[in-house]
């Protein structure tokens, strides 16, 4: 059993029992754990007897300072320590002839073997296994099966860390299966198969193998027979919420007693099986699919002291995958609510009107941007942009309830931009769950024959882009305020007014547009601006298409444009 204290907080890594337990409690060895420091965090019962000292007096304490001594209780100098050396350069390391200080201050003969524990080339920590002997060293075979047990256990801690840390960094299912074939294959199979559990039945949605194997993985993934209530197969009882199976070569050769087992077999038979491990995807009343892990080697069988290993792998590959498939119901019922929202954009008279909507890219999490264009009573055009803070359905219902209100406002009330938005912000709070959001609110005023202007007001959105006929791009930066829904009331929001010269083309853009991880606003800015007036004289829609191609890939967010091309000269009036 481990004894530890809460001194090992924040180094959970180390203290998880499912792996602990396998090795330590049939380990006549002791075993420290260190952190990157070269502090303990925890320490087996082994190492407690023979170096006669308790957990609770270790813990927290530097290893070499508190073993490595000469018997008088000198320190050994960090130059001639190879102990010292491999915890300071976090490297393997081993000594036959060596002495640990006791507690009651005799020196033990000891044997160790010290190795690091890496993820992601991130040094975890250290793991240092001892061995005493009355008669002053180790047998050569003990010292070789300690340190077998030592690496075993060291790269199943690293093995779980770096799958934890794979399956958190994406929400997107195909990606997260992906990252785990290539943790799984070949370091601890020679093939892996995930089968998944959807509504309309079960599928077999990755195949990995060895690189360079011939074999035909495409016609192995895809929809799977339906689950046969009759069946014994090890397939559909893990399926069903069984515990794992392990396959020997007996079992694997066993006349399959349905269409879905047929499958199993035929696959397994095909790499080369001649062990498998078939364990649960999620805890047992919620299974989410199946793993497969075939070994082709007969000399190299899985055997029960890997089924909870891989149960582990299996329950946290279910939990994250179950993640994944709940993102994406939420991102596609998200989607949906706003492209039905995005209405057909009217064509008033000669002006022109184009948009886009761009969803964030698979695995990042949806937002809440929309655009809106509609005629005014008094005859002016409304244009509206807008985001609602957040990434998740809740924003995306957000910002539908803005968009009905704000065009019930402007429709009702013919005032200027400012009061609307002004209006906008105090409802916001009680009748909505927004908690901040973006927009511009604009008027483009003009008898039908033009001259025509812009008049707006910006709730702390990115500003609109004017771009000339000649190409002479500027942002209007006036009319700037506060974001709705901050609460801070008695805040008269300004109005700006701008003249739309013939042949112009006004961008109004949601900040996905230009704020790209890893690269600078103000630089994304310069760049929009010199795209759009590079394209000034292109059609509308190859206008906006070009701004979207354009601008720097990587964003992670919604991307929503709404642009108003001016006609080229105003008709004389009649």
């Amino acid at each position: 059993m481990v004894r530890n204290t809460a001194g090992g907080q924040g180094r959970g890594w180390a203290m998880r029992p499912e792996f602990w337990r396998e090795v330590f409690d049939h380990l006549g060895a002791g075993v420290a754990v260190l952190d990157p420091s070269g502090q303990i965090v925890a320490v087996n019962l082994a190492a407690e007897e023979l170096l006669g000292r308790t957990a609770p007096a270790m813990v927290g304490e530097g290893f070499h300072g508190l073993v490595h001594r000469h018997a008088d209780g000198a320190a050994i100098p960090d130059e001639r320590c190879r102990l010292h050396m491999a915890l300071t350069h976090r490297m393997s390391s081993c000594a036959e002839l060596d002495s640990f200080l006791s507690g009651d201050g005799h020196p033990i003969p000891v044997t160790w073997f010290s190795a690091p524990v890496i993820s992601n080339g991130r040094v975890l920590g250290t793991t240092v296994l001892f061995v005493g002997d009355a008669a002053g060293r180790a047998t050569e075979e003990g010292l070789a099966a300690h340190v077998i047990a030592l690496e075993d256990l060291t790269d199943r801690l690293t093995l779980a860390a770096e799958i934890s840390t794979a399956l958190a960094q994406t929400l997107d299912t195909e990606e997260a299966l992906a990252r785990l074939g290539r943790l799984l294959v070949p370091r601890l199979a020679d093939w892996l198969a995930i089968d998944l559990r959807r509504e309309e039945g079960v599928r077999r949605v990755a195949v990995v193998g060895p690189e360079g194997r011939d074999l035909d993985q495409e016609a192995w993934r895809g929809p799977l027979p339906a689950l046969d209530e009759h069946s014994r197969s090890a397939l559909v009882r893990v399926l069903r919420g069984g515990a794992p199976v392990l396959l020997g070569p007996r079992q694997i050769a066993t006349p399959p007693d349905s269409p879905l087992a047929a499958v199993q077999t035929g696959f397994l038979q095909a790499v080369g099986a001649a062990s498998a491990l078939i364990v649960p995807l999620g805890a047992a009343r919620q299974v989410t699919g199946a793993l497969t892990l075939a070994r082709t080697d007969d000399i190299r069988p899985f055997d029960a002291t890997e089924v909870a290993l891989i149960g582990d792998i299996g329950r946290r590959v279910g939990l994250a995958i179950d993640n994944t498939l709940r993102f994406g119901r939420q991102r596609e019922i998200a989607e949906a609510m706003q492209r039905n929202l995005l209405t057909a954009l009217p064509q008033p008279g000669r002006l022109r009107m184009a948009a886009r909507y761009q969803p964030a890219p698979a695995g990042s999490q949806v937002g809440g941007d929309w655009y809106d264009a509609f005629p005014l009573r008094d005859g002016a055009i409304a244009l509206v942009i807008g985001d609602v803070i957040g990434h998740d359905l809740a924003a995306a219902a957000g910002m539908a309830q803005l968009h009905g209100m704000l065009r019930s406002l402007a429709w009702d009330r013919m005032k200027p931009p400012s009061a609307i938005i002004d209006r906008l912000d105090e409802a916001v709070p009680i009748i909505t769950n927004v908690a901040l959001a973006t927009a511009i609110y604009a008027r483009v005023e003009g008898p039908e024959e033009g001259p025509w202007q812009l008049r707006w007001t910006s709730a702390g959105h990115p500003p609109p882009l004017l771009v000339t006929r000649e190409g002479h791009a500027e942002y209007l930066e006036q009319g700037q305020s506060l974001l709705l829904g901050t609460g801070l009331g008695g805040v008269s929001r300004p109005d700006a007014t701008a003249a739309l010269p013939p042949g112009s083309t006004l961008l109004l853009y949601t900040d996905g547009l230009v704020e790209v991880p890893g690269t600078d606003l103000d630089t994304s800015l310069r760049g929009l601006r010199r795209h759009a007036a590079a394209l000034a004289r292109h059609p509308l829609e190859d206008f906006c298409d070009q701004i979207l191609t354009r601008m720097p890939p990587g964003n992670t967010d919604d991307i929503a444009l709404l642009a108003l091309r001016v006609p080229t000269a105003t008709r004389p009036a009649r």
